[in-house]
């Protein structure tokens, strides 16, 4: 096959060729071929040709021989229109062919530099140049897996190919498009700012929670395999399963609400708490003074603050709710002190037997001269002792088992005796219950 120019058509190129070779290759009449002289000798031109037929057939004779295409002579040329070899100038004859190729390598290999139609191999030509092009897909589409440069469309180069949800032109995997997909919790990659954690799955018994991807914690409802015993979605301590995520049971050193009486988490059956978790309560009658705290047994501290704090909600909260039990004890001390400097105990509707604001009111029970008002004030001195409220005790005499705290808007304010000390923030008020 010839190449051609735009303008010249394979019939046009041929009837050129043909006529330019009838035109250079046919050789002059001659009026005296083959005569004889007068004189009956054979003319010069006779003995030519006799040469002539010696040599006949040669390529490069200028005559067209059986066998050859043209022969155009010293014309012959690797790049003109009849050859070395006397054929006629075609595409992959090996001979590029002046002014209508532009390469000719002899063969039909569309990998080489050179394609079967004597054109140049160019990225975008549909054929893949070995060594020098990647792929090559004849087409201007960058999205379709071959880019326009003729290298293979891949993850990063900013182009979405077949399979990419996105391409944001970087290998970061800590953006919002990880390996060319929407980044999402459970897909292996750590989002910055976003994610705590991303483990690549959604296990939600492992390290790395699912959906939220946010590490596992005691508390959060679902338990961690080889790392929690159960997970009831708080840490709530006293429940069946304790604020560590283990199962609650007697010895465990937390007290199940509703099951448990006591929790000392020893083996030591003759203390104030029992192998069972049974409570053995230490009680005693009227105000104590210097109790070291393994001395109160079967009493467990749910309130403490120091004198010079206000703590809000003291019948919804702190009573309401923290301290609930059946018996109430309330002393002080100073703060870090392991005794008690003075406490007394009794039946909670002793302890907070609301007695009004009146200057002396009190209610005795369990040698203790209780009074208490969410209004006024709270404390206790010895059973039939005088107490003078103004809105605390002020009154003297048995001193050592006076005790007196501010009350006000339905809370706690600051603190005003503790015996006969009369402290400030150094010491600290504590509140206990039993069942």
């Amino acid at each position: 096959m010839h190449h051609l120019t735009s303008s010249t058509s394979p019939l046009t190129l041929a009837a050129l060729v043909s006529a330019t070779l009838t035109l250079l290759a046919c050789p002059a009449p001659s009026t005296d071929e083959g005569e004889t002289s007068e004189t009956g000798e054979t003319s010069t031109n006779d003995t030519l040709d006799d040469a002539n037929d010696e040599v006949a057939g040669s390529c490069g004779d200028g005559v067209v021989d059986a066998g050859e295409d043209c022969d155009l002579g010293s014309d012959n040329a690797e790049d003109g229109v009849c050859t070395p070899e006397c054929t006629l100038a075609a595409c992959g004859d090996g001979y590029v062919y002046a002014g209508f190729e532009a390469c000719d390598d002899g063969n039909q290999d569309n990998t080489d530099a050179c394609l079967q139609g004597c054109e140049p191999a160019s990225c975008g030509d549909g054929f893949v140049h070995a060594g020098v092009e990647d792929c090559d897909d004849g087409n201007e589409d960058d999205a379709d897996g071959c880019t326009q440069s003729c290298t293979p469309g891949v993850c990063g180069d900013g182009v979405i190919q077949e399979g990419e949800q996105c391409d944001d032109g970087n290998d970061v995997t800590s953006d919002q498009c990880p390996a060319c997909q929407l980044a999402f919790c459970g897909d292996g990659y750590m989002q910055a700012g976003v994610e705590a954690c991303d483990d690549g799955n959604m296990l939600d018994d492992d390290a790395c929670l699912p959906v939220t991807c946010v590490p596992a914690t005691c508390g959060d409802g679902h338990i961690q395999t080889g790392v929690e015993e159960c997970d009831d979605g708080n840490t709530f301590a006293k429940d069946e399963c304790t604020g560590t995520c283990t199962i609650a049971f007697c010895g465990d050193g937390v007290k199940h609400d509703g099951v448990e009486e006591c929790d000392d988490g020893n083996e030591v059956d003759d203390d104030f708490c029992t192998n069972q978790c049974i409570s053995l309560l230490w009680w005693a009658e009227g105000p104590q003074v210097d109790v070291p705290e393994d001395m109160v047994g079967g009493w467990e501290t749910c309130f403490t603050d120091t004198y010079a704090d206000y703590s809000q909600g003291l019948t919804n909260t702190i009573l309401g709710q923290d301290c609930t039990g059946t018996k109430l004890l309330i002393g002080c001390r100073p703060v870090g002190a392991t005794n008690f400097t003075l406490l007394a105990m009794g039946e909670r509707e002793d302890v907070i037997f609301d007695v009004g604001q009146g200057e002396g009111s009190t209610h005795e029970a369990n040698g203790v001269a209780w009074y208490y008002s969410n209004e006024w004030s709270w404390g206790f001195a010895l059973a039939g002792d005088i107490v003078q409220r103004w809105s605390c005790d002020v009154a003297e005499g048995n001193n050592q088992y006076r005790m007196c705290w501010h009350t006000g808007g339905d809370a706690l304010n600051e603190g005003y005796r503790c015996g006969d000390q009369y402290p400030w923030n150094d010491y600290e008020r504590v509140i206990m219950h039993a069942e």
